[in-house]
């Protein structure tokens, strides 16, 4: 495709308001988008026109090459510029452009409706990783670059060109962009670490309440706005509905995005956990990542082996910190404790009166070095979380225990995540 035949089709994009296609014509990655950068070798945007290197014949046969509407003639100067980065492999200017390109859409986006939606999703998906891309080349190259966090600004002010839309159409509003917008600008924060900013597009989000139901929207849309509201409630040690939004989020993801859903059983696992909700082999297995490693701690809860748990925190330590999952194992830990508890009532033929010393043997006989205090108190706290039913004789040194269901299965203890 040449440079006059772009412009007909980007014209005849805006003109028939066809949003998927002005959006493939706007992508850096579309075929066109080589031939254009063939046709032009050296472009700069200080040229008073890059329509100047179309030929004179070609210009009078395109009336739109000289009198496209703006900002369509600034917008092609810039695409062509992108492609052309993005072919040398300039990362950081390709991501300045892009930015540029973005700018000059918003003036046209504000003025128009819905349609305009698909263009704006792709410039926006293009501009994050032109800004992956860019900061990695910074950092590859002992260079200081914040595209990143550039371009979750420029995303932002998308987002509120979308939900101040009080003209529009119901059907035909730019709000139906909203959460695919949300979206990007909350990979953005994760990506640069400023989850705390995520509380601004909150907050902006409830105080408006024309906005149209979540469940109305795309299904993938509230798949991605599903899982970062529940990663944020799960930094925010808000486990329940942590556990609620990651669910919705896993059962509503599509089922080929297999790589979204290890994402969201990344948490939803641990959170499943504590509740007493052990994965089965066929779902771990289809995660192989985290089938390694989450089935140390399984294999040990279900042996109730404290001394594996324990090797298998030290050993994923590091990464278990990195996706800050390190305190929900350790705090699963008590379900290890309570399995190997229950064993020994098992084998000690599941009376009602226990002495300490058999719990106190039975954690030793795990490999865990503690006193005969210790492992008193360790009961005292199983009874008091809900773990095991029943009360210590002090005087007599013995554990009295429920004369049904003793060890209440961890699922029906009331409000489990909410004691974490």
């Amino acid at each position: 495709m040449d440079f006059p035949t772009f412009l007909v089709q980007l014209n005849d994009a805006v003109v028939n308001e066809n949003g998927p296609c002005l959006a493939f014509l706007l992508r850096p990655t579309s075929p066109h988008g080589k031939d254009l950068v063939k046709e032009f070798r050296n472009p700069t945007s200080a040229s008073p026109s890059i329509v100047v290197l179309v030929s004179e014949e070609e210009r009078s046969g395109l009336h739109l090459a000289g009198s496209m509407e703006s900002p369509w003639d600034e917008i092609a100067i810039q695409y062509v510029l992108i492609c052309t980065h993005v072919a040398k492999k300039r990362s950081i200017d390709a991501f300045k452009e892009e930015s540029q390109l973005v700018s000059l859409f918003m003036r046209f986006f504000t003025e128009n409706r819905g349609w305009t939606l698909p263009a704006l999703f792709s410039i926006l998906r293009d501009l994050r990783d032109l800004a992956i891309d860019a900061d990695h080349y910074a950092k590859y190259n002992n260079q200081k670059s914040e595209c990143m966090e550039e371009s979750a600004r420029v995303i932002a002010k998308a987002f509120g060109h979308c939900i101040m839309d009080r003209i529009s159409p119901p059907d035909q509003s730019r709000k139906w962009g909203i959460y695919y917008v949300v979206g990007l600008v909350l990979k953005c924060y994760f990506r640069v670490k400023r989850i705390s900013l995520s509380k601004n597009i909150l907050r902006a989000l409830q105080a408006n309440n024309d906005i149209p139901a979540l469940e109305l929207y795309p299904r993938s849309h509230q798949v991605t706005f599903r899982y970062y509201l529940g990663m944020l409630s799960f930094l925010n040690e808000e486990f329940v509905k942590s556990e609620e939004e990651l669910t919705l989020a896993f059962y509503n993801c599509h089922i080929d995005a297999h790589a979204n859903q290890e994402r969201i059983l990344a948490y939803l696992i641990p959170l499943r956990i504590l509740k007493g909700h052990l994965p089965s082999a066929e779902l771990t297995k289809r995660f192989p990542v985290l089938d390694e490693i989450f089935s140390p701690f399984i294999i040990a809860i279900k042996k109730g082996d404290l001394k594996a748990y324990d090797q298998a925190l030290k050993d994923w330590e590091a990464r278990l910190l990195e996706l800050n999952l390190w305190l929900s194992l350790e705090k699963a830990r008590e379900l290890c404790q309570r399995s190997l508890f229950r064993r020994m009532w098992v084998a000690a033929d599941k009376g009602t009166r226990i002495p300490i010393s058999m719990f106190h043997s039975a954690l030793t006989i795990s490999g865990l070095d503690v006193t005969y205090e210790e492992a008193e108190c360790q009961v005292a706290n199983m009874i008091y979380r809900g773990f095991i039913r029943g009360y210590i004789s002090h005087e007599k040194q013995m554990v009295v225990l429920a004369s049904t269901n003793a060890f209440p299965r961890v699922a029906d203890r009331p409000s489990p995540l909410s004691s974490i």
